[in-house]
């Protein structure tokens, strides 16, 4: 027999929610809910319930789901948090949203930002922005890195995102581009990107230049299919709605009532950044994305994209995204594999620098005096 459940029992339009005291031998709360829709309910749940089972990992609470209703158990906060999660993935559901792991740690980062901003009655309420295509409905941020990506975006005409893969800088970029042509705010997208290798040489390649074009560029044709249905694709690059711009190929243009992507920036050199940055034309916006981590260049040669969010920081119209390798939403275990080599290039870094503080000043002197310097110098010199 269930317990009795406290008094004061709190409802909200989404579901039923109920906190009840920890069954003997279990600690902390048991936060039970209850949703009026099965097959929304399903939806939150997942394929063999995975959305729950990724919600377990993330946050140490167990999820026990039995028809439409859930129980919590964990830590009185914890489980709290589990329950705003929920009840946030339900409500995008009912509205036709996408509810998938992604989904589930967009959430969960959206209700650490609700913990610290709103009170418990609006955890409903979203904190993180969203861009709106046709073919995707509103797309939201999963964390608070892309939130405020998405609000340089909004804000400011040229932005600089910088950071690891699988952040989501280029894919987000590319929403951005798409939800501004379909609300009139530009006429034309403009896409560009240095035609480096990424350690290998791939030769001549055949065709027009589009053709020699697309391999670079294949990332962003997949992001444009996300947020496009591919036949409007299709015809906005026949139209010219849709232009592919080799970086190579930029000098003299001015781009008027364009949105302008420069991706895999630091592979452009500090003359090929200038040049770009100076195309901007009126009723026009600018964005650039790369990971400084992954220069191609040639020995010897500065990035343009780590000289330019230098050089720019700080002026007025220009905004700066600044991903770290806690923010990757690709997969799981691509963000492990992005922290595993940016702590392996932190510690070497500190390895170097203590090298480096140990050695001796560059213009010491000799252990011994001079003299005795003096007298080994010229009986090597002595001719024998």
């Amino acid at each position: 027999m269930n317990p009795r459940p406290e008094r004061g029992l709190r409802r909200d339009p989404l579901a039923l929610r109920e906190e009840v005291p920890a069954r003997a031998g279990l600690s902390g709360t048991e936060v039970v809910l209850s949703f009026d829709d099965n097959q929304l309910a399903s939806l939150v749940f997942g394929q063999y319930d995975q959305n729950l089972a990724h919600l377990e990992r993330r946050l140490g609470v167990v999820v026990s789901p039995n028809g439409n209703h859930i129980t919590i158990k964990g830590p009185p906060d914890t489980a709290e948090q589990a329950s705003r999660v929920l009840r946030t993935l339900y409500a995008r559901a009912k509205i036709g949203a996408a509810v998938n792991l992604g989904e589930v740690d967009g959430a969960i980062e959206e209700s650490n930002v609700q913990r610290s901003l709103f009170p418990a009655d609006n955890a409903g309420k979203s904190a993180f922005d969203a861009i709106v295509t046709r073919k995707r409905g509103p797309v939201r941020a999963r964390n608070a890195a892309q939130d405020a990506y998405l609000r340089q975006l909004k804000r400011h005409e040229l932005v600089f995102a910088e950071g690891p893969a699988g952040t989501g800088k280029t894919w987000l970029a590319v929403g951005h581009a798409v939800s501004l042509i379909e609300q009139g705010v530009v006429e034309r997208m403009v896409l560009s990107r240095p035609a480096v290798e990424a350690g290998e040489r791939l030769g001549f390649l055949p065709g027009d230049m589009r053709e020699k074009v697309d391999p670079y560029l294949r990332p962003i044709y997949d992001a444009l299919n996300d947020f496009m249905e591919a036949r409007h694709v299709e015809r906005a690059l026949q139209t010219g709605m849709i232009e592919i711009a080799p970086l190579a190929f930029m000098r003299g243009r001015t781009l008027t009532n364009a949105v302008v992507l420069l991706d895999e920036a630091q592979n452009a050199t500090s003359v090929q950044m200038k040049m770009f940055l100076t195309r901007l034309g009126e009723g026009s916006r600018m964005i650039i994305t790369g990971d400084p981590s992954q220069i191609d260049l040639p020995p010897g040669q500065r990035s343009g994209l780590v000289e330019a969010v230098r050089l720019l920081s700080g002026v007025e119209g220009v905004g700066h995204a600044r991903f770290e390798e806690g923010d990757v939403v690709r997969h799981e275990l691509v963000r492990r594999i992005v922290m595993a080599y940016e702590d392996a290039a932190r510690k070497e870094r500190d390895e170097r620098e203590a090298r480096l503080a140990n050695l001796p000043p560059a213009d010491a002197g000799p252990v011994e005096g001079d003299a005795d310097g003096l007298k080994r110098m010229l009986s090597r010199e002595r001719p024998r």
